[in-house]
């Protein structure tokens, strides 16, 4: 008897590509989970505000979502390892300009523009887009899962290897060792070429680039999980670049913010994982539905409970299962629905939306702080938006679009 095509295992060049991509992001992502940690020092060495501080890094997370349909686009066309090659180089350049910066105009064209406009070339669309060309659809978010844990693999160890270098050799410097640390995704990258340089899969039948761009926008499914996808992005980067200050703030030691952003990259691994594996048999709009109230409940959890080392370390480990496992079952959806032909641009696409709540997270952290002393505010938005996330999901449909939607 044959296998069933569940069954079959994934090529020797799949596996190759899986393991490029993760690697890849494990950098990429590992540097950029580390940015929290440098707001301390640098408002307090630079006199920057904590509002001033969190716009740079929400501009960051803005041209990182405005910038990625158009890569994902360019990525699609002429293969995602040229992309990655310009990427590496601008992200780079960026860090290094922060560490020379001395003012609020400096930090913001290096960790702002340059690495916000990298970021779109090093990460989670453009290598996924080339995986999921390649990879079979009942294993597809299974490799996006893997490639996401990526992502969180280098949290767990990048953000901790960042704070001891903060400590050592001072922020400037340890900029500079992060920027030095990047080049070494050039190398992965040609583990998503072929012999020649190409793309390695044929472009798979679809509509055009501007037919499949008129499909999702007029379709309802499309702008409900942008609108979840922008509640992820606000609380990846709220926890992300606010979560160390406010475990400062209330009398507990730097160590354990930097701890707790690892333990979120730890717990991610486990999690990306099983739910892009659970994505590959159950209905990903409901696991989707269902992470997004798991995080309301986290918080409210967080919240009730007096703050102490464990209980924020706790609070941490279990968002962290939740971090990330909206990526492969975003991807997968997308992929599910629309097709593979233009999967890194549709992907970037909703990832603006991913990203423009990740300006809100970023900004409105610092500028709600300013203007209160204190968070509370911000974490109960964080609350209300996760169960509205979980709401907008439910009435998704994840088979195509009917005919009339799909016509140019």
């Amino acid at each position: 008897m044959s296998a069933s095509p569940a069954a079959l295992p994934l090529d020797r060049r799949a596996w190759i590509m899986i393991a490029a991509s993760a690697a890849i992001v494990t950098l990429a992502m590992g540097v950029r989970q580390s940015f929290g940690l440098y707001q301390t020092p640098m408002v307090m060495e630079l006199g920057i505000s904590r509002q001033t501080f969190g716009f740079v890094l929400a501009l960051q997370n803005l041209l990182f979502g405005a910038v990625q349909p158009f890569v994902g686009a360019y990525a699609d066309k002429y293969g995602a390892a040229r992309v990655l090659f310009i990427g590496t180089a601008l992200y780079a350049a960026g860090m290094m300009v922060t560490a020379l910066s001395s003012s609020a105009l400096g930090i913001g064209l290096g960790f702002g523009a340059m690495v916000g406009m990298a970021m779109s070339g090093v990460t989670f669309v453009v290598t996924m887009g080339a995986v999921g060309k390649i990879v079979p659809p009942h294993k597809r978010t299974l490799a996006f899962g893997i490639i996401t844990a990526g992502g969180s693999l280098g949290q767990f160890f990048v953000v901790p290897m960042a704070q001891a270098l903060i400590d050592g050799i001072g922020w400037e410097n340890s900029l500079h060792a992060m920027a030095v640390m990047l080049l070494l995704i050039v190398p992965l990258a040609f583990g998503l070429m072929n012999k020649r340089g190409a793309a390695v899969a044929p472009r798979p039948e679809g509509l055009p680039l501007g037919a499949a761009l008129k499909q999702a926008c007029s379709d309802r499914s499309w702008w409900l999980l942008f609108g979840g996808y922008f509640v992820c992005g606000f609380h990846v980067a709220f926890v992300g670049i606010h979560f160390p200050a406010f475990v400062q703030d209330q009398g507990l030691p730097s160590s354990v913010g930097a701890t707790g952003l690892a333990l979120i990259g730890l717990f991610n691994i486990l999690g990306s994982w099983m739910w892009g594996a659970w994505g590959g048999k159950y209905s990903k709009k409901h696991l989707l539905a269902a992470l997004y109230a798991l995080r309301g409940v986290a918080i409210i959890i967080f919240l009730l409970t007096p703050l102490t080392a464990f209980s924020a370390l706790a609070f941490t480990a279990a968002f962290g299962f939740l971090w990330l496992g909206t990526v492969p079952l975003t991807n997968g959806l997308v992929a599910q629905i629309y097709g593979l032909r233009n999967l890194s641009a549709l992907t970037g696409l909703v990832f603006f939306g991913h990203q423009v709540g990740a300006f809100l997270g970023a900004w409105l952290g610092g500028l709600i702080f300013d203007a209160t002393q204190s968070y509370q505010w911000v974490w109960y938005i964080s609350i209300a938006l996760a169960f509205i996330a979980s709401a907008a999901n439910l009435p998704i449909r994840q088979t195509p679009p009917p005919l009339k939607a799909v016509t140019a």
